[in-house]
């Protein structure tokens, strides 16, 4: 029969084979990384995209004062002009006969008129002996001034002849480019009809239809437009003219904008006008909107509070006011200016989480709505 060992020589093995097969103790785990964004807090604004047009300031439509076929034609659309280039020239014929026929009616009256004051000055001489009476003294003094009023109105009547055959010959008042054209070589236009537009290329703006709902944030606004070759370089405009009356058909009101520093843009170019105005005076922030939780249904926030000089820190849920929402942004008040929130993986934070930071960002508060 084998001797039995004793529980105190078994005990021994034992107790070195379970601290062999213990583990070692386990390692602390390590702040989990986060993005966060730095609040800062300003007065929010909102904006309106309008689309708008390149219109030159000044943009003169030519009409011949005076009617007749036309004969010549001088200008096409999109060519400059100087100030006294010939636009169109009328068949002048009648008005070259009319000017003919006012200058012999003019002669005939000179004519009259000399022969009236000759017979007046005869008679008054024949009133000093008598010969003649004072009555034919007096007609023949009403004679001589008729006849010198009428040869003075022909003379006027030669005058403006002489216009109106001028008028035949249309000319530009001002520099410009011809902008659109209404009339063909042969065509019979009327007195006063629109023929030719120029435009003054030096001045150009903004042009814009604004909706009435929109009139009261479009005064107080802050303006800034860019074309669409150009979408990247926005320059400053500022309001030059508004209408104090809306469009009958669109009900819209018409407003002009100048540049702050004038530039060559594009006449009849599409623009896009930003109108920039102040939203509320409450200060607010502005977050991405993946950093809003909810707290027992409440907005709330990832606060991270970091250790001293150290890039790590604790998270703690904190509550916040939601003002609005901006496309991807939201405005929010309620945390200290300066807090840093987390912005990305929410869904994982808990309550004293130990939290490694990268470099915040800063909130913008000058994101705004376009509508």
């Amino acid at each position: 029969m084998k001797p039995s060992l004793s529980a105190a020589q078994l005990a021994i093995p034992i107790a070195a084979i379970l601290c062999a097969c213990s583990h070692d103790k386990l390692p602390a785990e390590a702040p989990r990384p986060v993005r966060t964004v730095e609040l800062r807090y300003d007065k929010a604004a909102e904006a309106n995209r309008y689309v708008a047009t390149v219109q030159a300031r000044h943009e003169v439509d030519y009409a011949f004062r005076v009617a007749g076929k036309v004969a010549e034609r001088k200008v096409e659309v999109g060519q400059t002009v100087r100030e006294g280039d010939v636009l169109a020239v009328l068949d002048a014929s009648d008005y070259r006969l009319a000017e003919e026929a006012v200058r012999q009616q003019l002669a005939a009256a000179t004519a009259q008129a000399r022969q009236a004051e000759s017979d007046r000055q005869r008679l008054h001489a024949l009133k000093t002996d008598g010969s003649v009476s004072a009555s034919d003294d007096e007609q023949a003094q009403s004679r001589a001034l008729t006849t010198q009023a009428t040869a003075e109105a022909q003379a006027r009547q030669l005058e403006l002849a002489r216009n109106r055959l001028k008028y035949t010959v249309l000319r530009a008042s001002r520099s410009g480019v011809v902008t659109s054209r209404k009339f063909e070589v042969g065509q019979v236009v009327a007195e006063g009809q629109p023929v030719v537009s120029i435009a003054d290329e030096g001045e150009s703006e903004i042009v814009v239809d604004v909706p009435e709902d929109q009139l009261a944030e479009f005064k107080k606004a802050r303006f800034k437009a860019s074309l669409p070759s150009e979408s990247d370089e926005a320059f400053e405009v500022v309001l030059r003219e508004l209408s104090p009356q809306a469009a009958a058909q669109t009900r819209t009101y018409r407003a002009r904008l100048k540049q702050v520093r004038p530039t060559h843009l594009p006449l009849g170019a599409t623009a896009t006008l930003l109108a920039e105005y102040p939203a509320g005076d409450t200060p607010v922030a502005s977050i991405p909107a993946g950093a809003i939780t909810q707290s027992n249904g409440q907005p709330a926030l990832w606060l991270v509070r970091p250790a001293a000089g150290e890039r790590v820190g604790a998270v703690d849920l904190i509550r916040v006011m939601v003002h609005g929402y901006r496309n991807d942004q939201v405005l929010v008040s309620g945390p200290p200016p300066g807090a840093l929130i987390v912005t990305a993986g929410v869904q994982k934070m808990a309550p004293g989480l130990h939290v490694a930071l990268q470099e915040p960002a800063r909130s913008e508060t000058t994101k705004q709505v376009t509508r």
